[in-house]
């Protein structure tokens, strides 16, 4: 970005109050060449005052180096010139502070009085050398050029530069202005950008944790059923070989079907990254598209995929667990109606998580399955009595984040979810999910 500012101003060095060695230096020739003409024409202004000539080059070379200061104050060179203008000295001085005084940043009504009193002086000044001119005989003209001519030199002197200083100060006031808008506007962007890549982090944290939901999702229950029957295959292979074949098929079945689920988020992952590729290694992307696709990705991260189980699969999936030898009763209230992609999948995802939980950590245990579908929610709750020590001794492992899976994608939806052993000594998973 460019510099601007504090830095633009930073990077200028002068002397004393002058922002920029130029300025000084210009300074200081416009503030000799006042002295020296105020020098010279000291030596009349000597003579008609009846003092020493020196005396009158000394208090022109004074009066002419007060420019030097024109730019710190600018008032007090005007009312040197006003000062000296009786002693018809003083045209560079006067001229000079007049264009400093307008460009300064002094109220309007001091910058007007202070030029209304050097027109005037001048005004004065010139109407009585005219007339006093003309009475020595040095000039002979009409009367009425007199005050003409004194109201054009008293404009002359005093209307251009301050009007020229004015110009000049109102637009440099402008490029200020500007630039500190400039300024605002870079620090805005800057704060836009770290925003963006905020929120572009959290979306991406948000994605990992959805994927790993779903993966543990996927994954836990299929391999759970997996291990389930190839425990009991290795039970009953020898003592009821028709039994072993079905659960050998159900293990195929399960297997094929995660590698399927896992197939399709592994696709859905990869075309992802191919057009995250793509776009970086493009030409670089404006800061406003940046935010738009931080914003678009922090929307989608909090969003499950359109395409994914729903609660007319639940038969299906107590089926599975009822082949793998648990003793399920599933019971459902209402009559089932057609939910929104995420709400049916998260009603799902619940049944499913405590199912295998179950299958973890209580095998041979009756389980009880109710849904109920009510006007505005849908409620499910997944029971499981102690375990009875009759069942599966395959050892599942757990990961500890099939709970707390559950629990953010109630959560994400704007609903309520209880988890905790019952007074009986199993284990309940409740869960309430609005149904719009």
């Amino acid at each position: 970005m460019t510099t601007t500012g504090e830095d633009h101003v930073t990077a200028r060095g002068g002397p004393w109050w002058w922002e920029r060695r130029r300025s000084a230096v210009l300074d200081v020739g416009l503030a000799v060449a006042s002295a020296l003409e105020c020098a010279v024409e000291g030596v009349p202004f000597a003579w008609e005052a009846g003092i020493p000539v020196a005396v009158g080059v000394v208090f022109g070379l004074a009066a002419g180096a007060v420019l030097l200061v024109r730019r710190r104050w600018p008032i007090a060179v005007v009312l040197v010139a006003i000062a000296v203008t009786p002693a018809a000295m003083g045209f560079l001085l006067g001229v000079v502070g007049l264009y400093s005084l307008a460009a300064s940043d002094l109220p309007r009504r001091i910058i007007g009085s202070l030029a209304g009193m050097q027109s005037v002086g001048v005004l004065i000044v010139m109407f009585v050398r005219l007339r006093q001119d003309i009475a020595r005989g040095d000039v002979e003209v009409g009367d009425w050029l007199v005050p003409f001519a004194s109201v054009t030199m008293a404009l002359g002197v005093t209307a251009p530069p301050v009007l020229l200083g004015l110009y000049v100060g109102a637009r440099r006031r402008l490029m200020e202005s500007l630039r500190e808008r400039a300024d605002s506007l870079e620090r805005e962007l800057q704060l836009l950008a770290e925003r963006a890549e905020e929120r572009a982090e959290w979306a991406r944290g948000e994605e990992r944790t959805r994927i790993a939901r779903e993966m543990h999702d996927v994954v836990a229950h299929r391999v759970s059923l997996m291990v389930v029957h190839a425990a009991a295959l290795q039970a009953v292979a020898r003592k009821d070989p028709e039994k072993a074949v079905r659960n050998a098929a159900l293990v195929g079945d399960m297997g094929r079907q995660a590698l399927t689920e896992l197939r399709e988020m592994l696709g859905v992952l990869r075309a992802g990254g191919d057009g995250a590729r793509s776009r970086a290694e493009g030409s670089s992307v404006p800061l406003a598209a940046v935010a738009a696709a931080a914003a678009a990705a922090s929307r989608v991260a909090v969003e499950e995929p359109a395409e994914g189980p729903s609660l007319a699969e639940i038969d299906e999936l107590v089926g599975q667990s009822a082949a793998a030898g648990m003793v399920v009763d599933l019971s459902v209230e209402g009559e089932y109606r057609s939910y929104a992609p995420e709400v049916e999948a998260t009603a799902y995802r619940v049944v499913q998580e405590a199912l295998t939980n179950v299958h973890k950590h209580a095998a041979g245990a009756k389980t009880y399955v109710r849904v109920a579908h009510r006007v505005s929610e849908i409620a499910m709750q997944v029971e499981n009595e102690p375990p009875s020590g009759v069942g599966s001794s395959a050892g599942l492992p757990s990961g500890g984040n099939g709970l707390v899976g559950m629990r953010e994608r109630v959560s994400a939806l704007g609903g309520v979810f209880v988890s905790g052993p019952t007074d009986a000594g199993g284990f309940r998973v409740s869960a309430v999910i609005p149904a719009s």
